[in-house]
């Protein structure tokens, strides 16, 4: 980006954050329903889940996939706030305006990864609180960081692609749902070796369950190996692929 998008994305990056502080119960939304899970999975049905080899507690193992489903459902927002600034005209005056075009996609982006950083930290408090123990040192956390950071990216990305298509305020929000069931077909919550045939063949090959299983390694202090990889390799192509549909998108509706 140019100093000048760079300028006019932090304003408006400012302005969305500002309607977030004036509302914070968006962030506290987000947050409980990952909660409540958790503690759900983890003291319902947590003593009757097989983990197979693992030698950490159930609430460490499950921890990755309720990070994940905290972001899932946080981009929900940024597809309903960027939908209410469309129908509000706010796009077509920022049209009209001497700013970056591009600064105003990148605002509500960047505006979802704090809000969703913000949820995140939420989350591990309550986990921490509940028995939630990490050998992890320094490199690792900063790299469960990373991964969730580009995670919340990717699917921002394609929040954007929802809210800029949807025709109602809740088809911009509903298309999260499926993201946040995702993770209940991955390794978040049971081994995969427990599914049977084809529910075990997408799990072990769609993108949740490679990125859970290099964040559970990550936290234990383990050897992640070529998991990182395959996780990272999701995550960016995501990311990629979301970005181009989005600013094509973009584009062709206000060019």
């Amino acid at each position: 980006m140019t100093t000048h998008v760079l300028e006019d994305t932090t304003v408006l990056t400012g302005r969305s954050l500002r309607h977030i502080m004036r509302s914070p119960d968006t962030i506290i939304t987000t947050a409980v329903t990952p909660v409540a899970l958790m503690l759900l999975f983890v003291f319902v049905f947590g003593g009757a889940i097989d983990i197979g080899g693992y030698t950490g507690s159930y609430i460490d193992y499950m921890l990755p996939g309720i990070l994940l489903i905290t972001i899932a459902s946080g981009i929900a927002y940024t597809a309903y706030r960027l939908f209410l600034d469309l129908q509000g005209g706010i796009f077509e005056r920022f049209q009209s305006m001497p700013i970056a075009r591009s600064s105003v996609l990148w605002a509500h982006v960047l505006t979802s990864l704090v809000a969703n950083l913000v949820s995140l930290a939420i989350v591990v408090a309550v986990a921490l609180l509940f028995g939630f123990r990490t050998g992890a040192g320094i490199g690792a956390w900063l790299a469960v960081i990373g991964i969730l950071v580009l995670f919340t990216l990717a699917l921002t990305w394609l929040a954007v692609i929802a809210g800029l298509s949807a025709k109602t305020v809740d088809g911009a929000s509903a298309f999260s749902y499926p993201l946040i069931f995702l993770p209940f077909l991955s390794s978040a919550f049971v081994p995969t070796e427990s599914m049977p045939g084809p529910v075990r063949w997408f799990a072990e090959n769609q993108p949740v369950t490679s990125i859970v299983d290099s964040i559970r390694a990550l936290f234990a202090g383990q050897p992640v190996g070529s998991e990182l990889w395959i996780a990272l390799a999701w995550c960016v192509g995501i990311l990629v692929v979301a970005f181009g549909f989005a600013t094509a998108i973009y584009k062709r509706r206000f060019n």
